[in-house]
């Protein structure tokens, strides 16, 4: 019952944490833990042993959620290659899922052989490995939420973030984000509302033309008015995608709270990066093809991690210490 109790506290305060920034991957954490505290609960009061049942079935878990997770990954990637043809990062999920079993194998052989200091050291890697999966858990989880949140209506702007063209040509990604914005352009315009629709993307070195105009002229072919477009071509990455395009629209006068529209995996971190950029800014995203979306996640997560790289490196280091201590202990 006292575990139930700090489940339902630490939902209100997660719910108090996204009314006020919803663009946050720690509320991703918070749910997560809150989640395991109500699950704790509700076996605590239908359980004759309700601690060590449900102690034994949470450490079961993670482990179980990570080889099932590492299958996907590995059998993603044979998907990837043939798919989307044979390049390096087309075998991102598939190495990752391979990284993923390999200590569990590693441990198990260790163990098996009495090999006690080999059996720590990847008793070390595997609880680096299992908090590294919690984070992507949550990750996953929240970007769920995130995008499930109620959207503002009253848009000054719409923005499109670029993904990338094929010489001039929109791909389907780039589309889905551009056929999103029509979409909520045309929803801010029966509520009596004009913003305006910035496409935002510089010229790749394999691009033929800037990502922007190309854009642009995809929306004006399906009948949206061209001087209704801004184009922001400058930009190689999502930072500077939103840095160039507020200064573009400050210099225009246009104030007040824009959309953001990008792929659905995108949409949290680039919700992160407004906030760190000080933007008063609500993410949309746009559907991505299913067989994409791990390796495109992947590469989010990563991305995440880096962001947060001081405080992932200290918990990791921590946790990595704790197998190794006890054999210290143990022994001596």
């Amino acid at each position: 019952m006292f575990a139930l109790m700090i489940g339902v506290v630490l939902l209100g305060w997660l719910g108090l944490r996204v009314y006020r920034e919803p663009r946050r991957i720690g509320n991703g954490v918070l749910l997560l833990i809150a989640a395991a505290f109500c699950v704790l609960g509700l076996i605590e009061l239908d359980s004759e042993s309700p601690v060590s049942i449900a102690v034994v079935l949470l450490l079961a878990a993670s482990p179980l959620v990570l080889l099932i997770l590492a299958g996907l990954l590995m059998m993603n990637g044979v998907q990837m290659w043939r798919r989307e043809g044979r390049r390096p990062a087309n075998l991102l999920s598939f190495g990752l899922g391979v990284a993923m079993l390999l200590p569990y194998a590693l441990f198990i052989v260790a163990f098996e052989l009495e090999w006690e200091w080999m059996t720590a050291v990847f008793g070390s890697v595997l609880l680096v490995e299992c908090y590294l999966g919690f984070i992507l858990l949550a990750f996953l989880v929240y970007s769920w939420v995130y995008l499930r949140l109620p959207y503002r209506r009253g848009m000054s702007a719409i923005v499109v973030h670029g993904s990338g063209l094929i010489g001039a040509r929109v791909p389907p990604l780039l589309a889905a984000r551009l056929d999103k914005a029509l979409e909520v352009h045309a929803a801010e315009t029966a509520a009596g509302r004009t913003p305006v629709l910035v496409t935002s993307g510089g010229k790749g070195s394999d691009e033929d033309v800037a990502e922007a105009d190309a854009m642009a002229d995809y929306v004006v072919g399906r009948g949206f008015p061209a001087e209704g477009v801004l184009r922001e071509d400058r930009s190689a990455t999502t930072r500077e995608n939103l840095l160039y395009t507020a200064g573009m629209l400050a210099a225009r006068g246009l104030s007040g709270p824009m959309v953001l529209v990008t792929s659905n995996f995108h949409a949290l971190r680039t919700g992160i990066l407004a906030r760190r950029l000080g933007l008063d800014a609500t993410v949309v995203g746009a559907e991505t093809a299913f067989y994409y979306l791990p390796s495109a996640i992947l590469r989010e997560y990563v991305a995440i991690l880096v962001e947060h790289r001081w405080t992932n490196a200290l918990i990791c280091a921590a946790l990595a210490s704790l197998p190794l201590l006890a054999m210290v202990a143990v022994r001596y």
